[in-house]
């Protein structure tokens, strides 16, 4: 919403205990994100993008217009939701062998995304869109990612580290990434709730 200038406002949640607008609001799945617009709430993150574009298209479109380029930019940031998230997440949560099949299959899924972005600023070409939406928030986790996997994203796909740096100065970025202390902070504490240390 940021990205497209329209104003909205952010309430953070405490996920060891839901409130009752969160639990009302995504009863199914009963987690973040939810967007709620004129009392309705969206929920999951791509499909909030989605709708963020369908209500707002006219202000900064996230999506090119061209029906091939379109059904791309879905393929991949379904990708990077699929992926990134999966493999991320079994970089902190695991040990040993699985651990290292894990960091293998990441640096693996960076080096493809690597590859769709080329040499463009960002995934779209030079406008900043809906693949980078989708994955720039797992930029903050990179950090995590790499202590705890031990590896460098910079060294294992230095056109992504790039591209993340490039993302981190745009304003709607820097206001609304989480910190990466913040995010292994966090990382720290579900691996102690998960029994992982």
């Amino acid at each position: 919403m940021a990205e497209k200038g329209i104003e909205f406002e952010y309430k953070e949640q405490n996920l060891a205990q839901k409130s009752e607008l969160l639990l009302k609001m995504n009863p199914v799945h009963k987690k973040i994100p939810v967007l709620v617009h004129d009392g309705k709430p969206v929920c999951e993150s791509l499909i909030i993008v989605q709708y963020i574009e369908e209500a707002w298209p006219e202000k900064a479109p996230l999506l090119p217009s061209d029906p091939y380029q379109k059904a791309q930019a879905r393929f991949w940031a379904d990708f990077v939701d699929k992926k990134v998230y999966d493999c991320g997440t079994r970089l902190w949560k695991t040990k040993g062998e699985e651990k290292e099949a894990a960091k293998k299959e990441f640096i693996e899924i960076l080096q493809i995304l690597e590859s769709e972005l080329g040499n463009k600023k960002y995934f779209g070409g030079e406008t900043f869109g809906y693949v980078d939406v989708a994955f720039v928030p797992f930029t903050a986790w990179f950090h995590s990612y790499e202590t705890e996997a031990g590896f460098s994203v910079e060294e294992s796909a230095p056109e992504i580290s790039a591209w993340a740096k490039r993302c981190a100065e745009r304003e709607s970025v820097k206001k609304h990434l989480y910190e990466k202390e913040k995010v292994y902070e966090f990382v720290c504490v579900l691996k102690k709730r998960y029994g992982v240390e």
